[in-house]
This record gives C-alpha cells, sequence and structure tokens, in this order.
C-alpha cells in the first residue's frame, strides 16, 4: 500500500472518531512496505500534529467543506498539506503521489480537487499561513478550546507548553536498579555509540540524543533497561516506598509505572495492579515477563472496590487517573482531534469517584499518589481541592523538589521541549478513617 494512502486512511479513522492512531495506524501499517512504514507514520503523525494549522489553510483553499462520508478525502488532503509544508519531499511528488491516491479510495472525481488545492496551497500557502499568524489557535496549532484553556490555565507559559506539544518527544529510558546503576548503563551505551545523557530529575531516567529502534539497546531483552518518560518516572520515588509495604496500582495499564515500583523496592509484600479490561493487562504481562517481576494482576473497575478488593488494606495506593492525556500530545498528536471541550467535565467526575472510591482501601497512615498526564488544572489541583474538602481525613503531603510548578495543590510539570511530558502529582496520607474509610 503507498504510505499516503496508508496515512489517510489512518487519519480518516480519527477523523470520523472511529479510532486512534495508537490503534488505526499499526493494521494499515501492516499492508505498507517495509522500507515504507515509518514514512506513512510520519504522515499521518505529522498531519495529525499540525491538523489544526492545515485545516485553517485548507478552509480558506475550498469553496466547501467536505461531507461527512468524506472523510478519507480530508484526510488525504491533509497529508498532502503536510509534506508540502512541513518535510522535504519535493513538492511535484507529494503533490502527484496524494493526488494518485483518489483511485485507491475508488474517488476518482476527488483527483481535480486535491491537484487544484494543493498546487494552490503551493502558490499562496505562505501568504495565507502568514494571515493565520494572527489566529493564536491556527498559529500554535491546537484547536481553539484547548488553545483558551492553556493560555488561562498558564498565562506565562501556555505558547512554550504549545511549542512543545508540536516538537517531536525525546527517547526516555529507564534504567532497571536491580540490574545495575544509572552510570554504569551510560557508560556501555558510550561504549556501543550511542550518545545519551542522564534526565535531569529522574535518577533512573537516560535520554537518547537520537531515536532508534529499543531492541538494539544492550539488555533491552534481558530487562536491564525500559522506555518511559522522565515524568512518569518521578511516581516511584514519591510514593516512599520500603519493605514489606502492600502496594495498588490503580488504572495501571500498559504498566511501566507498576514495573518501576517493583524495580524499586525489591522488598514489597505485594503490588496489585487493577484495570478496566483484560485486554489492557496483556500489555502490562509482557512488561513484567520482560523484566522477570511479579504482580497480582486484576481485570476489573477501580471503583467497585467490592468487586475485587480483598479487604486487606495498602500501605501505599498509586492513582495514574484516567485524563484528557493533554500533557503528552506530543507522543499522541492526534489528541487535538479527538478529545472534546465537554470531555473534561466527565474526566473530572470519574477521576473524583475513583478517588472516592479507593481511600477506603487505604491504611491509615498510607500514602496514595494522584497522578495524571493532564496540564489542565480542572482534572488536577482543582480535583484535589474538592477531594479534601470532601474527605475529613486526608492530608496533603508537600512535594518539594527541583522539577514542575507548586500548584494551590500538588505539583504540575508542563511538557518541555526535548524534556519530559506534561504531568500532574498529588501526595495524601491518611491521618484517620473518615466516613470515607
Amino acid at each position: 500500500m503507498n504510505p499516503r494512502l496508508a496515512a489517510a486512511r489512518a487519519l480518516a479513522a480519527v477523523l470520523s472518531g472511529k479510532a486512534s492512531l495508537g490503534s488505526s495506524l499499526p493494521p494499515v501499517l501492516d499492508k505498507v512496505e517495509p522500507r515504507d512504514r515509518a514514512l506513512a507514520q510520519d504522515l499521518a503523525f505529522g498531519a495529525a500534529r499540525w491538523q489544526p494549522r492545515l485545516a485553517a489553510l485548507a478552509e480558506r483553499l475550498l469553496q466547501k467543506p467536505f461531507k461527512a462520508a468524506d472523510k478519507d478525502v480530508e484526510a488525504l488532503l491533509l497529508v498532502g498539506l503536510y509534506q508540502l509544508f512541513y518535510t522535504r519531499i519535493p513538492a511535484h511528488a507529494a503533490i502527484g503521489e496524494t493526488v494518485g491516491c483518489s483511485d485507491k479510495l475508488k474517488k476518482p472525481w476527488a483527483k481535480g480537487l486535491l491537484n487544484a488545492v494543493l498546487r494552490n496551497a503551493q502558490r499562496q500557502g505562505e501568504a495565507i499561513f502568514a494571515e493565520l499568524e494572527r489566529d493564536p489557535a491556527a498559529r500554535t496549532a491546537h484547536p481553539r478550546w484547548l488553545q483558551k484553556a492553556l493560555k488561562a490555565a498558564w498565562p506565562e507559559h501556555w505558547e512554550a507548553v504549545c511549542a512543545a506539544n508540536n516538537a517531536h518527544p525525546p527517547l526516555i529510558l529507564r534504567v532497571n536498579r536491580r540490574h545495575g546503576s544509572r552510570d554504569a548503563y551510560l557508560a556501555e551505551l558510550v561504549q556501543a555509540g550511542i550518545a545519551a545523557e542522564p534526565c535531569a530529575f529522574s535518577r533512573d531516567g537516560i535520554r537518547l540524543a537520537e531515536a532508534r529502534d529499543v531492541k538494539t539497546l544492550p539488555g533491552f531483552a534481558e530487562g536491564r533497561v525500559s522506555v518511559q518518560d522522565e515524568a512518569a518516572q518521578l511516581a516511584a520515588d514519591l510514593l516512599e516506598l520500603a519493605p514489606g509495604q502492600r502496594v495498588l496500582d490503580a488504572c495501571c495499564a500498559p504498566g511501566g509505572k507498576t514495573c518501576h515500583v517493583l524495580e524499586a523496592e525489591p522488598g514489597l509484600s505485594e503490588v496489585v495492579a487493577v484495570d478496566l479490561e483484560e485486554s489492557r493487562l496483556v500489555r502490562v504481562r509482557e512488561n513484567l515477563e520482560r523484566l522477570g517481576l511479579s504482580a497480582r494482576l486484576i481485570a476489573a473497575d477501580g471503583r467497585d472496590t467490592a468487586g475485587w478488593w480483598d479487604g486487606k488494606p495498602f500501605q501505599r495506593i498509586l492513582l495514574d487517573a484516567p485524563c484528557s492525556a493533554t500533557g503528552v500530545i506530543r507522543r499522541h498528536p492526534d489528541i487535538k482531534l479527538t478529545r472534546k471541550e465537554e470531555d473534561i467535565a466527565a474526566l473530572a467526575q470519574l477521576q473524583g469517584e475513583l478517588l472516592d472510591a479507593l481511600w477506603p482501601t487505604l491504611e491509615v497512615g498510607g500514602v496514595l499518589l494522584y497522578a495524571t498526564c493532564s496540564t489542565l488544572p480542572r482534572e488536577n489541583s482543582d480535583n484535589i481541592a474538592a477531594f479534601l474538602a470532601r474527605t475529613p481525613g486526608a492530608r496533603e503531603l508537600d512535594i518539594p523538589g527541583p522539577y514542575g510548578l507548586k500548584r494551590p495543590h500538588g505539583r504540575q510539570l508542563l511538557a518541555q521541549d526535548n524534556g519530559h511530558d506534561g504531568f500532574y502529582y498529588a501526595k495524601l496520607i491518611k491521618i484517620a478513617a473518615s466516613g470515607r474509610g
């Protein structure tokens, strides 16, 4: 399959609300020649990353919007525009190859339309983009609701956050403490000719100068190193783990933090990892097996404690709550297309329900670490403020440190160009068994 066609079909599924790139792209790539897979993935991710800007350009050049049944043609146009303005692909190749995909879509009528719009974009695009600079949503390539939300929440930082969201993410590794130190692994990378440096905030983190196939890394198959963003790596140490503790990792998939907890403290009595569906636990199980670790995996709704909790209290709980994922847009740019403003209230409610349900399973004196990969206060500091107000037995613990921004509650990390993702942490201690546990 032509890589442009593959990218367009994956993107069309996203535009139609039927899939994410993470779910739609892999099956499509199976039909693409191996040498073209990287190009197909770049085209799909790139078009999604710049879609708000490209769509504004297309709107200026189209006489009328696409019909709902023609999302595939719309996606193909976005792929073509992305090639013209954000890649080094020659313009004649970008236009010719993109237009040629119309036959494969069984929509030959689209050839003339795509050819005309792409050639007009080639002539007028830079001038139109200059006009669009006055529109902050188009200029930053973020949907308007999100651009406004980021500006309201982070008036001094929002443009840097948007720029980081549009950048390609670095490849960050987590060294397995059970197999040696970070310094020793860094020395091994240098010896192998792989440029890398230690992360600034995670004591296990390493940033590679260039992305590469992780299977080519020394000791990857043996579980000596994993891929995990630096911000996510902070959770294990924030939990203040100690031998004998029973730990709950709620909403655990894909298992990166579950594994890091087990690596960080081999003397834990048990780690219970819960996620909503058995299918989501497949990756968790694979990660545990590669690293030679074990945890008790449970497929259940974390809120339904009567259905999965055995009544034995936990000394530590990690609640990595489902969220808008607005802190990891650079890794999942289709979030710009799939996430809607109205989703935030529903997510905040779910997060609050999880906090309320899990709190009774925590031992008095125990600690719950609340985490999201969101940059929106409604899911983060506002949520924790509301929980503390309704939960007499809960108190907040300070999170000191050189990273992130201290908030009225918790600490917010904003996405950094060539650094960590956007992330939020709040640390709560149970001082008494209130009516909520």
